[in-house]
């Protein structure tokens, strides 16, 4: 049977102490502030890193460094036969595409997964591979149940100010404004490739309700799993513990049945929407 490793990047959810537990390497993405190179849960804590946001210094997010990335997978192939490598969604970073291209040098020893997914739905994919890995699933195997699986999760967030996403180019300047005049809290999804608009809210509750609906109406028309019996529940935030709770409790008691699972955001996803966000997320559990 092949030795299997899996690997991901910091854009998923796990801190490096969590992964180490269960086997997987983590390369870390890095962050410029005012031009100087921080590697996230490396030397760059989710504290450090929303201090420096709200003091407004100049912060770049950026994909993993070439070397970083070759380097990990040449010492992890001195111990294991394989590495799957499942990086953040290629919709959303060029890092996977740029991976791919890396792997055609390692004669099949290195799958790269495009598996469309980050944060905490990625974290669930890194716990199906290597539960694939344990039951004894070959690199090109788990890529390829993985690949199949990809569209079936997504993220609905609630954004807390439309400043970051104006920073990012992501909404208009003027939208910006009219939203934060009109205290505006928009939810937006991240559904395979893409970050879209979803709905917008008067209200923080009422923004919860829409994100707990949404994925009541996903589960009853997409998988004719109303109960939700073959899916798993995620909680996201960022910055605001005490309202990620309370946001949990809720979420459970919409699910009752479901274990609900809580991470802060990804940072390289904090980054272009701020702190004081919510997200509620799922992914279906996969078939071998």
């Amino acid at each position: 049977m092949s030795k299997v490793v899996v690997v991901t990047d910091s854009s998923c959810a796990f801190t490096q102490e969590e992964a180490k537990k269960i086997g997987v390497e983590i390369v870390p993405l890095p962050f410029y502030i005012n031009g100087e190179i921080k590697y996230e849960d490396v030397d760059l804590t989710q504290d450090d890193f929303y201090k420096k946001l709200q003091e407004g210094v100049e912060l770049k997010t950026s994909m993993p460094l070439l070397g970083d990335v070759t380097d990990k997978w040449d010492e992890l192939l001195e111990k294991y036969d394989e590495v799957v490598y499942i990086p953040l969604s290629a919709g959303l970073s060029s890092s996977c595409e740029t991976a791919i291209m890396l792997s055609q040098d390692y004669d099949g020893k290195v799958q790269v997964v495009n598996n469309k997914r980050v944060s905490v739905t990625l974290k669930r994919s890194i716990y199906d591979a290597v539960e694939l890995a344990e039951q004894g699933k070959n690199a090109a195997e788990i890529k390829e149940i993985l690949e199949k699986t990809a569209h079936d999760s997504a993220i609905y967030i609630m954004v807390d100010t439309l400043s970051y996403l104006k920073k990012g180019g992501r909404i208009t300047a003027a939208a910006a404004a009219i939203g934060t005049l009109l205290k505006i809290k928009p939810v937006l999804q991240i559904q395979g490739d893409k970050l879209d608009a979803f709905s917008k809210a008067r209200t923080v509750k009422q923004a919860k309700s829409t994100m707990i609906k949404a994925i009541k109406d996903d589960f009853e028309k997409k998988y004719n799993d109303p109960e939700g019996k073959n899916m798993y529940i995620q909680v996201a935030y960022s910055h605001n513990l005490e309202d990620a709770l309370a946001f949990k409790e809720e979420v459970e008691n919409a699910f009752p049945g479901i274990e609900v699972k809580m991470d802060p955001l990804s940072l390289c996803i904090a980054c272009h929407i701020g702190p004081g966000s919510l997200a509620v997320a799922y992914s279906k559990k996969v078939e071998a």
